[in-house]
């Protein structure tokens, strides 16, 4: 005996809530290391294996957020969310919005620093992208959403 120890593949927990960590290239790179193969997915699963979630976020998710989830909902490699950071916010930013988020869009520098005050742990292996979209717009305010498509539209490879 050389003092391995073999793991049964019937005893190894293969998702280990995986999901809500990583995107699929990091769990096929670490399925690869722990030396088994990440299930293989046809075309059409591929695709919705590969949607990049975007959480939006602002203070009281009534005007910017919800603007930013409506213009980028119907985009097929983007899953949308939006949430805020305020206890009074109309939808209120949770553990499981983090969890779920590939990348997170907050407005304001406040968002992002009330966010990692709440969610610190959460936030480890996230990327937060800061904005800088004043509190000054309505909702699906013709301004707002051309500031918006400009910033976010080259990052997350948008095409009209």
């Amino acid at each position: 005996m050389t003092g391995e120890t073999t793991v049964k593949e019937d005893e190894w927990p293969r998702e280990k809530k995986w999901r809500q960590l990583y995107t699929r290239s990091v769990k096929v790179r670490r399925a690869q290391q722990l030396g088994f193969e990440y299930p293989r997915l046809n075309d059409r699963e591929m695709v919705q294996a590969e949607v990049l979630h975007v959480l939006f976020v602002c203070t009281m998710n009534k005007w910017r957020s919800p603007t930013a989830e409506r213009i980028y909902a119907r985009h097929p490699l983007l899953a949308c969310r939006s949430a805020g950071t305020s206890s009074k916010a109309r939808r209120r930013i949770g553990v499981g919005d983090i969890r779920w988020a590939d990348l997170i869009v907050v407005m304001e520098d406040k968002h992002c620093n009330r966010i990692a005050a709440d969610f610190g742990e959460e936030l480890r292996h996230k990327e937060i992208l800061v904005l800088g979209l004043e509190d000054r717009f309505k909702f699906m305010d013709p301004e707002l959403i051309e500031e918006l498509r400009s910033a976010l539209d080259p990052l997350l490879l948008v095409e009209d």
